[in-house]
């Protein structure tokens, strides 16, 4: 005889696991705004968020096994009895129906459920499932518009004679706009980043040093554990 499967005990959901996703290109609703996000919506219901996971400089495309913040978080339903894994906007969760569903599916296996600070498709019923697959699907084809918009002006610039391409950590662009020169400022925070490394110390604890020593990523904002790695992936 199989053991009878057992019916996931329901999270609480006033416990709040709230997953926070930002790609490189994509900076207008950055870490700060969603945790705000985040913050409004718990207090209109009473919740407490009780753990916090950033995917930072990661598409929305990616596919779930890169997305180690989301993994996380999604494991953190269980271990913290939550109820409830919360994004800002259905679109931080994933731009791709299949990615989202799939989130959904792996969630309910714990006892939650995903929610949008921004209230899309809240309920259980038909409507609300129906208008969460369309947010998706719109994520979806508004990704596939931005890579063809992109596509077509790097191909513009290729033709012009341009630089395409991203430009890595601790150049960056002369002025004919093809040839890189060394970034002095990144070649110096390379060589702190290395020797932190060197002494032993975590990408997350990098990060906190960098930030004290008022050292700021290329891509503005705070550091992160993902921005040290793609520091020490240039070094």
């Amino acid at each position: 005889m199989g053991r009878k499967a057992t019916k996931a005990t329901k999270g609480d959901p006033k416990r709040v696991v709230l997953y926070v996703r930002v790609s490189t290109d994509e900076q207008a609703l950055g870490p700060t705004a969603q945790r705000a996000a985040a913050d409004r919506w718990c207090a209109a219901r009473g919740a407490s968020l009780v753990a916090v996971f950033e995917d930072v400089g990661v598409s929305g495309g990616a596919q779930l096994d890169k997305c180690a913040g989301l993994l996380d978080a999604l494991r953190a339903l269980e271990t913290e009895g939550a109820g409830v894994l919360l994004v800002a906007k259905r679109d931080r969760l994933a731009r791709d129906v299949m990615k989202a569903a799939m989130v959904e599916q792996l969630a309910s296996r714990v006892g939650a459920t995903v929610a949008s600070a921004a209230g899309e498709g809240e309920g259980d019923d038909a409507a609300a499932v129906l208008m969460r697959t369309m947010v998706d699907a719109f994520a979806q084809y508004e990704r596939a518009m931005i890579r063809g918009r992109t596509r077509a002006a790097l191909a513009v610039k290729k033709a012009k004679g341009q630089r395409v391409g991203r430009i890595p950590y601790g150049f960056k662009l002369g002025a004919d706009g093809v040839h890189l020169e060394r970034d002095a400022a990144e070649q110096a925070t390379i060589d702190t980043v290395r020797a932190l490394r060197a002494d032993g110390s975590t990408l997350a604890e990098i990060a906190t040093t960098l930030q004290e020593r008022g050292i700021a990523p290329r891509e503005g904002g705070r550091w992160y554990p993902m921005r040290v790695s793609r520091v020490l992936a240039a070094a």
